[in-house]
């Protein structure tokens, strides 16, 4: 009953599926971060499907990969474009951590913010349109989950910026060992189902996945000396690129 209590909890905190609610407990929570990839499975087999359907049925490129960028934001309900953008907006104030921090909380949008995003829609949306080969848009689906394994992993793992929050209430009453132990074989698990579709793409974007977890502690601790919720929402989107990006380097350098 415990474990199935933080499935439901994972699917009500990092979705907008509908779940049966309930009081929470402390011992209700310790088992959430080993769900938290169910829902990139959600969205890689939603966006898998939604690129068929498009193929099937001579769908044009623009609204394939429109939908494609739109398909994450109607299940998480852009929970992590919401932390992309606070997280840009604290980098880009060029203040002091503790001042970033403060960033983070402020609700307002900031400049930085909607230029940062835009970016990364026009770079993700210009990488995903020349996905092309069956194989490596399988590896992309299946890096949705592992940006979510990488992501738990990261918020057990890393240090944790502040003692109050979401991120750090879940890391603190996790039962961290089965936790951790769980996301790895799920990342194993992601990983071993990339190089089974696509060797050369699957070790590309592995790789572009980890260099991204390996980037994300160097900054979140230059900057903020830790991580925190909206910083892992910032980690999800930049690994999810990175590996979109990495799957067009492999269809185009790669014979």
């Amino acid at each position: 009953m415990r474990i199935i209590k933080s499935f439901f909890i994972a699917v009500s905190m990092y979705s907008k599926i509908p779940v049966p609610q309930f009081a929470w407990e402390e011992e209700d929570m310790q088992y959430v971060f080993c769900f938290f990839p169910c829902i990139g499975a959600l969205i890689g087999v939603c966006v898998y499907g939604w690129n068929i359907l498009c193929e099937n049925h001579d769908i044009g490129a623009l609204c394939r990969v429109v939908v494609v960028a739109a398909i994450p934001l109607f299940i998480t309900g852009g929970l992590h474009v919401d932390g992309f953008m606070d997280t840009m907006d604290a980098i880009h104030s060029y203040q002091t951590k503790e001042r970033k921090l403060e960033i983070l909380q402020d609700s307002h949008i900031g400049a930085f913010a909607v230029i940062m995003l835009a970016a990364y829609g026009m770079v993700f949306l210009g990488a995903f349109s020349e996905i092309l080969e069956d194989a490596a848009l399988k590896v992309v689906c299946c890096g949705f989950v592992l940006s979510r394994c990488l992501c738990g992993i990261s918020a057990l793992s890393f240090p944790l910026a502040k003692k109050e929050g979401t991120l750090s209430l879940f890391a603190e009453r996790s039962h961290k060992q089965i936790v951790k132990a769980s996301l790895y074989l799920q990342s194993a698990a992601c990983i071993g189902g990339m190089l089974y579709w696509s060797l050369s793409t699957g070790l590309l974007v592995a790789g572009a996945a980890l260099l991204s977890l390996l980037y994300y502690f160097y900054r979140s601790r230059k900057e903020f000396g830790g991580v925190t919720g909206d910083t892992a929402g910032y980690f999800i989107l930049l690994c999810e690129g990175w590996m979109a990006v990495a799957a067009v380097l492999a269809q185009y350098l790669i014979i």
